[in-house]
């Protein structure tokens, strides 16, 4: 393993469906792979809407900062990948409980599909506590 970076497994996110790690450490930062509504027991897929979706991706990236000693409040920029941009208003509503001050930068995305048939998919970049 490389010494400038350091692989992240988060015990409470779901398995990684792919050949990814939840998330890398380098240079102070924390670089989280994208989260999909999957339950990190069952790893299923779960929430009927975008906003119940967002909800569980946003709780997934909490256990992959927590793995590596942050919060999800440190994040610097999040990005949402969404296969329905109709639904961003009520994503917005799910996002805010989880940034209600001071929230990261961000990028919304319409996209064709993603995996496993989810509506939301969610990652970030987390600043590290020193």
């Amino acid at each position: 393993m490389s010494q400038h970076r350091e692989p992240v497994t988060a015990i409470g996110a779901p398995a990684a469906i792919g050949p990814y790690s939840h998330g890398v450490r380098a240079g102070g930062l924390l670089f989280c792979s994208g989260q999909i509504a999957l339950d990190p027991e069952s790893g299923e897929l779960v929430g009927a809407s975008p906003a119940e979706q967002a909800t569980r991706c946003l709780e997934n990236l909490q256990a992959v900062c927590a793995a590596a000693g942050a919060g999800l409040t440190d994040a610097v920029r999040c990005t949402l990948y969404m296969t329905d941009l109709g639904a961003f208003s009520e994503v917005n509503d799910a996002y805010r409980a989880f940034f209600a001050a001071d929230p990261p930068a961000r990028v919304a995305i319409g996209v064709a599909a993603l995996p496993k048939g989810a509506q939301v998919e969610i990652d970030a970049i987390v600043a590290l506590p020193s």
